[in-house]
């Protein structure tokens, strides 16, 4: 095996130990937990927005961005939950590039995971204590959800990731909501079979351990588009879409079904600024549907402080170093918008 042991990776008991969670930030986690499982149940009538930047690379900027959406919270709490995308892993599609907080907590500097898992469970302790809000993040390593096990509200599977056994299993065994995203071949039926695996009970090993899961019912779906043997991006938001696939999932008889739109990636063929226009087209979507009115109860935008993207190292206060995304004002406006038309 060509493998250089660099350092002992600490424990997540270590790593809570050293930067636990208070019990008022608990009791906050608590409350959060239980209104967007209202959402989920059907119980409450709102719209989840998943929204933030593609991947969390800075703990100020990030901070700072999540600050301005608690603020908005309290304007839309009527109709909107925001849960801050909070991602500190970043897959990579040919394996090169920045790969995360988590690998790198300092972009321009070189790996080191060790500090990574400290860096990435201090800046969610800090944006829960500052703002309030519980986030979301991407598992796009199941080993690493301990580290973060009692911090998260909601928890992604991402394109690449969605038909590996680990994380199927993985998810299982989590108690918070978790979104599994079509894969990039668009196959929904690999999906729905990835929902169903989730939502039922396993044996399996996890983290040295013999474990036996009950089962999340809280799994659901993301679509989030598709891309074909010709590297074009296929949308999968569209009215038609939605009907067909709420339909497939209905007659699944999974539990709590439900649907978050990702307005980015092949949905929008990477065009973040096309990102309103189809939240407003998915509204209007939900709006002559009865079916997809009770289904499809989301969406996941790319959003961050400064419109666009920089190289990583770049000096751009608050602008992404991998996805572009949209801006702080336009982001605002459209957080506002769907507050006023979601009824």
């Amino acid at each position: 095996m060509s493998f250089t042991y660099l350092q002992k990776i600490p424990t997540p008991a270590e790593i809570t130990r050293q930067m636990p969670m208070s019990a008022k930030l608990l009791k906050l986690k608590a409350a959060r937990d239980k209104a967007i499982l209202e959402v989920i149940k059907g119980k409450a009538q709102k719209l989840i927005l998943i929204i933030g930047p593609c991947s969390a690379d800075n703990e100020d900027s990030l901070c700072d961005y999540v600050g301005r959406l608690s603020g908005l919270q309290n304007k839309v709490k009527d109709r909107l939950i925001l849960i801050p995308r909070i991602y500190t892993n970043k897959p990579r599609t040919t394996g090169s590039g920045y790969k995360g907080m988590l690998t790198q907590p300092k972009a321009s500097e070189s790996p080191n995971i060790a500090e990574g898992i400290r860096a990435i469970r201090r800046m969610h302790v800090r944006v829960l204590k500052e703002s309030g809000l519980t986030a979301a993040d991407e598992m796009l390593y199941p080993g690493n959800y301990p580290y973060l096990e009692d911090i998260l509200s909601y928890v992604t599977i991402g394109a690449r990731s969605v038909e590996n056994q680990e994380h199927r299993l993985t998810v299982s065994g989590l108690d918070i909501p978790v979104g599994m995203k079509n894969p990039t071949s668009g196959d929904l039926n690999v999906l729905l079979n990835s929902v169903q695996a989730a939502q039922t009970g396993h044996t399996f090993i996890y983290n040295g351990w013999e474990v036996k899961t009950p089962g999340n019912h809280w799994s659901h779906c993301i679509l989030r588009g598709a891309i074909n043997h010709y590297g074009q991006s296929i949308p999968n938001y569209h009215y038609e879409d939605l009907t067909k696939f709420t339909e497939a999932y209905l007659k699944r008889g999974l539990a709590n079904p439900l649907v978050i739109v990702d307005t980015n990636h092949a949905n929008s063929d990477k065009n973040f600024r096309e990102q309103p226009r189809i939240a407003y087209e998915v509204m209007h979507s939900i709006s002559k549907s009865a079916d997809l009115k009770k289904t499809v109860k989301g969406l996941m935008i790319e959003s961050y402080i400064k419109e666009g993207r920089q190289e990583p190292g770049g000096k751009v206060y608050g602008q992404s170093i991998t996805d572009p995304c949209l801006g702080w004002e336009d982001s605002k406006d459209l957080i506002l918008k769907l507050a006023d038309i979601y009824k």
